[in-house]
């Protein structure tokens, strides 16, 4: 592939020189890293501008707007789609860059690509579909590697993914399809590729959420998750993937809002305020000398806890994170750790946060991709991750030559997999009892029953009942969890809508190919 070098907006004092240079309440303000809106409004943004010159703050994460951050979804604000959000976003980190003493380290969630964030830019798959991918690491380095240059190409530093948390709970509402799936060794090999993909195309990357938010069933960014797991157990299995991961070399680890009271001596403090958490057992006994940024601090199990502005800035700091994401109180903050931290370890931490930036702006040849090459892969992802759930290849050939009739249920804004075989069931004999269903979730996250609606389930449940049907599912296959999937004659998960996976699973359906997928989470089943 052609090599191409993407500019750098600063050149970087190396640290030895940095640290002579930056006062000691510039330094400081390194260590925090409040939240960056799409689409804000000018006054928001000078806003924000005002504060990068005022606190010399080290870095920006960046939000789709403020409507859909995950802490306001209890308020149903409405979300505006903004076409030209890629356009916004590099013009805005140009403006933001341009308002810094100091080079600002640029940071976004692009577990998935930067559409998880950003509209009309590139999805890649979820981590439950290249989870369900038997080995081929290749891929997932591949798909680490690409995204990591979607984000150069925007001027984007840090990528703060991949997740390692090994999601064993079914009904855990805000990690599920963001984890690779149930099995610690599948997580780890395949967080390790990303992060090797994501490394190879000059990003940093951070796994996260330490210790470990898998086995939950309560969303952190509205109450405090607490997981009454022994030690012993956390270590054979939750913290597995963090402790292979940092020997094997990540930049950061991202700490979690967790209520885990076997780590930290009974007492059950939030992981991202527990210095028994974070210096204890992350820095000495799992030995991570890396950077530690903390989960979002605008998040309702921490932040309601705190209701004096800068006591949780403070306390974060003092527990060992060395980057405050999300901050919401920075001048309060700084104040805060001024007035409490030993200058000392104010100087350790700046030290390993100057030493992140200084990585980050090395600039290194880039190799450029296209549409073809992005699609090329996610055939390649979609032969992989198919995944004949239930039933076998026998009952879907007798299905073809008894005659079925086509049902798409949900939302997808291709449906090229139920249009095809429309069109292979008018060729054939007609059968009324033989149904091939195409279930197209709309949403992937699972609130409001991933906005299916509730004729619809009920519908494809009184034909799991009474029909002989074979169920195609392209999207979050968590889904099964709201039906009697085994009642079906076949189930085959797709996981992504895209088109190349829904051509993938049409030439499965047609005797092409075989399903080569593993399902790598567990799947409760609905009482009959």
């Amino acid at each position: 592939m052609a090599k191409k070098m993407i500019p750098m907006l600063f050149n970087i004092s190396p640290y030895k020189t940095a640290t002579n240079q930056l006062a000691l309440r510039e330094k400081v303000g390194q260590f925090f890293m409040p939240a960056a809106f799409i689409n804000d409004t000018e006054e928001e943004i000078r806003e924000l501008e005002t504060l990068i010159g005022k606190y010399h703050v080290g870095g920006l994460c960046f939000f789709h707007s403020r409507a859909s951050a995950a802490t306001n979804f209890e308020g149903k604000k409405k979300i505006v789609y903004n076409e030209q959000s890629l356009t916004t976003l590099k013009n805005l980190i140009r403006r933001y860059q341009k308002a810094a003493k100091y080079p600002l380290l640029i940071s976004i969630d692009a577990e998935w690509g930067l559409a998880m964030r950003i509209e009309n830019t590139p999805q890649h798959p979820y981590a439950i579909t290249l989870g369900a991918i038997k080995n081929k690491e290749d891929l997932i380095f591949k798909v680490g590697q690409q995204i990591a240059i979607d984000c150069r190409e925007a001027g984007i530093h840090w990528n703060l993914a991949p997740v390692v948390d090994i999601n064993n709970n079914p009904n855990n509402p805000v990690i599920g399809y963001r984890s690779f799936g149930g099995d610690k060794l599948n997580v780890t090999k395949k967080a390790m590729a990303f992060i090797e993909g994501t490394k190879s195309a000059g990003v940093l990357s951070c796994i996260k959420h330490f210790p470990g938010h898998g086995d939950t069933a309560t969303d952190s960014h509205l109450g405090l998750p607490i997981i009454n797991k022994s030690k012993e157990a956390l270590l054979e299995n939750e913290l597995y993937t963090f402790r292979e991961t940092i020997k094997n070399g990540v930049d950061s680890v991202m700490v979690g809002h967790l209520s885990v009271p076997s780590l930290d001596n009974g007492e059950g403090t939030p992981a991202t305020i527990s210095k028994t958490i974070i210096t204890d057992l992350l820095r000495q006994e799992l030995n991570f000398n890396g950077v530690v940024i903390s989960d979002a601090l605008n998040m309702h199990s921490v932040s309601k806890m705190f209701p004096e502005k800068g006591q949780l800035e403070w306390r974060a700091f003092d527990a060992g994170n060395d980057i405050l994401c999300f901050a919401e109180n920075t001048e309060e903050g700084i104040q805060k750790i001024m007035g409490n931290a030993d200058p000392s370890e104010i100087e350790e931490r700046f030290k390993r946060v100057w030493k992140l930036k200084e990585q980050a702006f090395v600039s290194l040849p880039l190799p450029s991709t296209n549409k073809e090459e992005q699609s090329s892969l996610n055939k390649q992802l979609a032969s992989e991750s198919l995944t004949l759930l239930t039933g076998d290849r026998g009952i879907i050939n007798d299905f073809k030559r008894e005659g079925f009739n086509c049902l798409s249920l949900g939302d997808s804004i291709h449906k090229t997999f139920v249009q095809a075989a429309s069109k292979i069931a008018g060729k054939g004999p007609k059968n009324e009892d033989n149904i091939l269903i195409a279930l197209y979730p709309p949403k992937v996250k699972p609130q409001n029953n991933f906005d299916l609606k509730t004729e619809e389930l009920d519908q494809l449940q009184h034909l799991l009942k009474t029909k002989k049907v074979i169920l195609y599912v392209f999207g979050n296959p968590y889904v099964l969890n709201l039906i009697e999937y085994k009642t079906a004659k076949a189930v085959v998960l797709g996981y992504q809508n895209f088109i190349e996976f829904q051509d993938n699973a049409l030439a499965h359906f047609t005797g092409a190919i075989n399903a080569k997928g593993t399902l790598p989470v567990t799947i409760n089943l609905k009482e009959l």
